[in-house]
This record gives C-alpha cells, structure tokens and sequence, in this order.
C-alpha cells in the first residue's frame, strides 16, 4: 500500500491511521465502518508487528544461520525490559540459551531525561562526551551521577535475575536483542559490556531501527539483522500495536522459564 509516494513500510502506523481516516471521511465513511476498515487493514499489514513475542517469531525467521544445530555456541542475550520477550522468543526458536544484560540512561544532572550516556552491569560506561562538553559539566558531577545510577542498575540486576547465575559469554555467538533502536545509546554500552566477556561473535538482532543507525553499529559487530528499516522511524511504539510496559515479572519469569527449557550447557 502507498501512502502518497512512500511505502506504508516506511510510515509509522499513526500517521497511516490519520491519513486512512481523512480519505474515508472525504467519500462520507465514519463511524464504526471507518474504525473496523483501519482494524482490517491493521491486521493484514505485515508491517508493523503486533506485539514483542511477534517481533521476536519475524526476527527470529532472519537468524536461521544461528540455530544451534549450525551454531552450537550461539546465545541470545535481550536488554530489560522490552527486549526480553523478544529474545526469549528467538531463543526458542533457535534452540539456545537466553540472558540478559541490564543497562541504563545515565541522565545529565538536574536534566535527568537529558542522557548523556549510558551504563551497563560490570561498571561499564558509554559517555557522549560532546554533548557533556556542550552542557560543560564537570567530571565530578558526571561521576557522581555514574555512581548513583550504577547503584539503581545493580539492585535492578539483583530483582530481575533473583537466584540464576549468569551464564558465560566467553568464546560464544551473541545475539544481543532489543525492542528496537530509537537512537542505539543502550545497545552500544551493551556491546560494550558483552565485548569484555570476550565473545567469539556479537550479533545485533533487533525489529526495527532507522537505516542510519544500523549503519553505525557495523565497527562495532560483526553482523546485523533486523525486520524493518524505516526511513522515519519516530518512536519505536508506533510500530507496535501493543506496546505495553515489559513488568519485571515477565523478565524474570522468561529468564527462569528458559533456563528450564534449555538443554545441557555447550561446552565451548
């Protein structure tokens, strides 16, 4: 379907909504006729994904190369929360461990929305120093943040993960997965922290994330896979229709749930 001379796999689906409704209006369809037209269209467009565990089946149809029939060493590692259900899902299908890397928004001091990097467990830390620059912080006040934010990823990490050990990532295929890339700051410090584990592979694996940004995560893994690539991504929300908060409850019941299914441990 086109939406003037672009793709509707390119437009965010509120915008196809808003656009539907006005050219329906224009031939005097409203109402009920006009919510059960956008219902059915919904539906039927495979671009937009109906929620996480269906992200997860379409992302997983792409990483056949890593079903650990082929790979025996692979591992898929989602980032809480949202990412978990879509990696608990290629997990399954690919017939491999799951884990977790949990990370965080460091936020500017007194603009706590304003990020001006990003943590991961093991102390690891991916700074924008130019936009800290920018705001001329000092480095004290961006260590006293680092600190107060690692002490919220740390009892975050201990609620998610209860009792299960962490399963090694050394010398293994890592899948690292999340809901979709809006701007890549967590995923980098998750690469970051994945890579001190020395892993034989990492592997992006998300549904979605604008072309640009996938391009600059090339130097950073040695391969990329994703569902959709739009030019205007938005929000990553807007290609969800549910799009609910992940509760830490599901993560922890995925993460024990998998570890319950899995097989044996690989050697590698």
């Amino acid at each position: 379907m086109l939406l003037g001379k672009r793709r509707v796999d390119d437009v965010p689906v509120s915008m196809v909504a808003q656009a539907m409704a006005q050219a329906m209006r224009g031939h005097g369809i409203s109402g009920s006729m006009e919510r059960g037209m956008f219902e059915r269209w919904r539906h039927s467009n495979e671009s937009m994904f109906a929620d996480r565990r269906d992200a997860g089946r379409r992302l997983a149809t792409r990483l056949e190369d890593y079903q650990r029939t082929r790979c025996p060493a692979v591992i898929v590692v989602g980032l809480p929360r949202g990412g978990v259900p879509v990696a608990y899902e290629i997990a399954q299908a690919l017939d491999c461990p799951l884990e977790m890397v949990v990370v965080r928004k460091l936020g500017a001091p007194g603009q706590p929305e304003l990020a001006i990097g990003a943590l991961a467990s093991g102390n690891v830390r991916v700074l924008n120093k130019r936009l800290i620059a920018h705001l001329g912080l000092p480095p004290e006040a961006v260590d006293e943040a680092t600190e107060r934010e690692q002490q919220r990823l740390t009892a975050q990490e201990q609620e998610l993960r209860g009792d299960l050990p962490p399963i090694p990532l050394a010398n293994r295929v890592v899948i690292l997965v999340d809901d979709g890339l809006a701007t890549g700051a967590t995923m980098r410090v998750a690469i970051a922290r994945v890579r001190d584990d020395r892993p034989a592979r990492i592997v992006l694996a998300t549904p979605l994330a604008a072309p640009e940004i996938l391009d600059a995560f090339w130097p950073l893994v040695d391969d990329i896979v994703a569902v959709l690539e739009p030019a205007r991504l938005q929000a990553v929300g807007n290609w969800y229709e549910d799009f609910a908060p992940t509760p830490d409850a599901q993560v922890r019941d995925l993460l024990r749930r998998r570890r319950e299914e899995e097989p044996g441990e690989v050697e590698v």
